[in-house]
């Protein structure tokens, strides 16, 4: 009986080191997961930020555009 519990004991720990194996594996892979989309979302905020800069830029030139051609239709009327 006790060499049973024996096998049996050791079949349950050599079942629980494989699942642990097989548990940081996975936590492996979900951490280079994780650092994958942390990575492209730090690259979309930046591409975010230039696109809002690119888009203020054009927001400035455009108005002064309507200011220019307000400004000239009032000294031509």
């Amino acid at each position: 009986m006790l060499e049973a519990s024996l096998s049996q004991l050791e079949k349950l720990v050599s079942d629980l080191v494989q699942q642990n194996q097989e548990l940081q594996n996975t936590n492996a892979q979900l951490a280079q997961e994780l650092k994958h989309a942390r990575d492209e979302n730090d690259s979309l905020q930046l591409s975010l930020l230039e696109q809002e800069e690119k888009q203020g830029a054009t927001a400035a030139r455009i108005q002064a555009l309507v200011d220019r051609a307000t400004s000239a239709s009032a000294v031509n009327a």
